[in-house]
């Protein structure tokens, strides 16, 4: 029976994508077919779908990098009929047919039991974006970062992945500091996470950071790249831990040696894609079902229906979005 999905397809070095009619025998290889219930929409999603980013690894893919929802057949064992399950990453709406369709076949390595304490809507409202958090706050425990060695700043603190760091961060009990280049308006939005002062990066210089400025951060994650990455590596305490994590301003990186060899500060790069292990990966989602658990979860996300999805796309490329957006992909879930 016909199922409706959301195709991607590159041709002249532009890309278009449209809702099709799907079977399931057109779906790429994997060992379980699950029934999606939610996607999400993360920044990669929309450099793939507006072009704007080269993204896609073959000249047309059903899009969507993560997807929830329920298996309805396997080849797998460790997966049954009637499970819920959530996958993130991985090829998935890159090179591999993605979440934005009704159903989806996947490798069974690529798919995580939903943990009991999630909906599958909870999945998809932390998705990539909350993986990502889980990962660089997990990274910088084991490289040393406790709740009394000080402050952590968060950059592009209202982007998804923002967002659940610093209200995951809180809710662990660190001083988190959200760092935003948008107006004051945001502020109780970040204080509402948990944020205990917010620093606005509109009027700074971030291209005049000193090679070692004064030390106020115990650890940082950075969505950014660049001079604010930069800046951060300037201001680090000794030993202090940094999570680089995207480059929504920059891939450039241009700093001294000075706050890794005088302070012993590190940089962790976190990979939310096929890096983590299998363990890793499952680890992180039950931390993020418990004590990572952002409590206002419900506020930081807003639902859309399947049908709204392209005109999502734009807002964040625009910098526009706020928190996490949710796609309904199933009506009756």
């Amino acid at each position: 029976m016909p199922f409706r999905a959301y195709r991607l397809t590159e041709a002249n070095g532009r890309i278009t994508a449209a809702f099709v009619d799907h079977i399931a025998s057109e779906l790429d290889a994997g060992d379980v077919v699950v029934r999606v219930a939610f996607s999400d929409i993360n920044y990669k999603d929309a450099l793939a779908a507006t072009g704007k980013g080269r993204i896609l690894r073959r000249p047309s893919c059903i899009g969507g990098i993560d997807l929830s929802g329920t298996v309805v057949s396997s080849n797998d064992p460790r997966f049954t009929t009637g499970d819920a399950v959530l996958a993130t990453g991985f090829d998935l709406g890159v090179s591999h047919d993605g979440g934005y369709a009704e159903y989806a076949r996947v490798p069974g390595d690529w798919l995580v039991p939903l943990p009991p304490s999630l909906s599958l809507w909870d999945a998809m409202a932390l998705g990539t974006a909350g993986f990502t958090a889980a990962l660089a706050i997990i990274r910088m425990e084991q490289n040393g970062l406790r709740v009394d060695n000080g402050p952590v700043i968060v950059s592009g603190a209202t982007g998804g992945v923002g967002s659940i760091a610093i209200a995951a961060l809180a809710r662990l009990g660190y001083q988190v500091v959200g760092l935003t280049h948008k107006d004051e308006e945001v502020h109780p939005y970040l204080t509402s996470l948990g944020a205990s002062a917010v620093q606005y990066g509109g009027g700074m210089d971030f291209t005049r950071t000193r090679p070692l400025d004064r030390a106020t951060w115990a650890g940082a994650i950075d969505n950014l790249g660049g001079d604010v990455l930069a800046w951060m590596a300037s201001r680090m305490k000794v030993n202090g831990v940094i999570a680089s994590v995207g480059l929504a301003k920059s891939a450039a990186l241009t700093t001294t040696v000075m706050p890794f060899i005088l302070r012993g500060v590190s940089i962790l790069g976190i990979s939310s894609s096929d890096g983590p292990s299998r363990e890793l990966r499952q680890h992180a989602w039950q931390r993020l079902a418990t004590d990572m658990l952002p409590p206002m979860l419900s506020a930081m996300a807003r639902t859309i229906t399947f049908d709204e999805l392209p005109a999502a796309f734009e807002q964040f490329i625009a910098g526009t979005v706020r928190g996490r957006i949710v796609v309904r992909i199933d009506p009756s879930a």
